[in-house]
């Protein structure tokens, strides 16, 4: 069977981490573990079944408290799609699940990275993104 997708590229595009002050920084350390790990997904035609996709993370606190840091990072892919490929939802399905399946080790590594380079060592992902589980509550 032939690949249905080729990655060609893969790096960070953009990368943010932001907190405003030592009092912040105390204040996030105390309480990082109210912060919530998203994930969305976008993607760019490019030209011969070429595709950008660029998968962001974003980890925030989401309680309305002034005191917080934020964290964002953009991880770009390049892929070939398969000249066979045709179908709409086929397509769908490797964008959103199996180039991210596939890219998913180094895309943590690197958020990881940015987090602990903050200034937080010790967080974790404690759980892996269940791609496949994502793609199909889509429909549900």
């Amino acid at each position: 069977m032939t690949e249905k997708f080729k990655i060609l590229s893969k790096f960070i595009k953009d990368m943010s981490s932001e907190t405003k002050d030592v009092v912040t920084y105390m204040y996030v350390k105390d309480n990082i573990s109210k912060y919530e790990l998203d994930i969305n997904i976008k993607s760019i035609p490019l030209k011969n079944k070429i595709v950008e996709v660029n998968t962001i993370l974003k980890f925030e606190d989401k309680q309305k408290t002034k005191t917080k840091s934020y964290f964002e990072m953009t991880y770009a892919t390049v892929i070939q799609i398969n000249a066979e490929i045709k179908d709409k939802s086929e397509l769908e399905k490797i964008i959103l699940c199996d180039a991210q399946i596939k890219i998913y080790p180094d895309l943590e590594k690197s958020f990881l990275d940015m987090l602990h380079n903050s200034g937080y060592p010790d967080i974790k992902i404690e759980k892996r993104i269940d791609f496949e589980k994502l793609y199909n509550q889509r429909f549900n």
